[in-house]
């Protein structure tokens, strides 16, 4: 009976296609991830923007109306009083709008893109993983021994 050898599977060259492949489409992957936060971040600062906008819009005509509105009803007696104190309380509240704004504009927990950088930190612990038992599991080589005599 006779054994015969196994063809062999592509060698070399084939598992360097393989690996290649491989690489790429965990780049291809993270590029989507990248897209995709991309894409969120980007609606998100729209979404802030359009809040500050529409915020101030209604802002500027309830000063006006508020100031008219107001000193009409002060007119006779406490005129200046009652503009000093609603310049301060609408001055306050566009503060207090703008910094609410800023603090939406503010990235989330992690950071800008933290998915795409915690995949990224995933692929190269698993890398440095699997350098790390290749290099461990290869044997020392053994001190060279001195040729014993027997007699």
């Amino acid at each position: 009976m006779a054994v015969t050898p196994r063809p062999a599977t592509g060698g070399l060259f084939q598992s360097l296609r393989a690996l290649l492949g491989t690489t790429l489409g965990m780049a291809k992957l993270r590029l989507e991830l990248f897209g995709t936060e991309l894409e969120a971040e980007k609606l998100r600062l729209l979404d802030a923007l359009w809040r500050v906008g529409l915020g101030l819009l209604l802002l500027g005509v309830a000063v006006v109306l508020a100031a008219g509105f107001v000193l009409l009803l002060f007119w006779d007696s406490y005129r200046l009083a009652a503009l000093g104190v609603m310049v301060l309380v609408f001055l306050g509240s566009g503060v207090g709008l703008l910094l609410w704004a800023r603090a939406g504009l503010r990235a989330g927990e992690g950071g800008p893109f933290a998915l795409s950088v915690g995949e990224l930190q995933r692929d190269l612990q698993g890398l440095q993983a699997a350098v790390r038992p290749a290099s461990a599991a290869a044997p020392a080589p053994a001190p060279a021994q001195p040729p014993s005599s027997t007699p």
